[in-house]
């Protein structure tokens, strides 16, 4: 779709892609309309980005309404990443402050920020807290071994606001989606 609107006003512009979100995560997703800019960016990505919001159905009712988690990232040769104390492994943090609870306990909407973007994060973060995002077929069972229900049929998690500095012009860019 990035393509097909860009090539609307210049047949031949392109699109280059500047970080990624899981393919089931919806939201916000950055694309250069440039090389030049997108070298630039992608090369100080992790020292540009200012703020990466998400925003998260997790199972249950979280005990702790507020928390950092923060570990280190492996991934296993089944592509399964995890969760651990080895410092070899990538350094992740994540923050998150429940928003709101469902009546009758089943879910809790969550605000979390992460200060690194590894691959599934946030995922395995909730995950390791017993509070697996809804629909999420990777790691979405709790510790007992039960799969979590789904009411909304999809991956519950949203990537809501990016912010990051332009390499050139130094200005905040401030991108936002609203949940679907």
């Amino acid at each position: 779709y990035v393509c097909d609107y860009l090539q609307k006003q210049d047949k031949n512009a392109r699109a280059f892609v500047l970080h990624r979100i899981d393919k089931e995560t919806s939201g916000v997703l950055v694309f250069a309309k440039n090389i030049k800019i997108h070298s630039m960016l992608k090369m100080r990505w992790n020292e540009l980005v200012q703020l990466r919001e998400y925003v998260a159905v997790a199972d249950g009712i979280l005990e702790e309404k507020s928390g950092t988690i923060t570990n280190y990232l492996k991934e296993n040769v089944n592509n399964i990443v995890y969760a651990t104390n080895d410092p070899t492994g990538q350094k992740a943090v994540t923050h998150y402050e429940v928003t709101r609870e469902h009546a009758h306990g089943l879910y809790s909407l969550l605000r979390v920020k992460i200060d690194t973007g590894r691959k599934n994060q946030i995922r395995v973060h909730l995950r390791d807290l017993d509070h697996p995002i809804i629909g999420d077929d990777k790691y979405g069972k709790k510790q007992d071994g039960t799969t979590v229900k789904n009411p909304i049929e999809r991956l519950g998690l949203h990537a809501s606001r990016l912010e990051f500095i332009h390499p050139v012009t130094k200005e905040v860019i401030s991108i936002t989606a609203s949940m679907p």
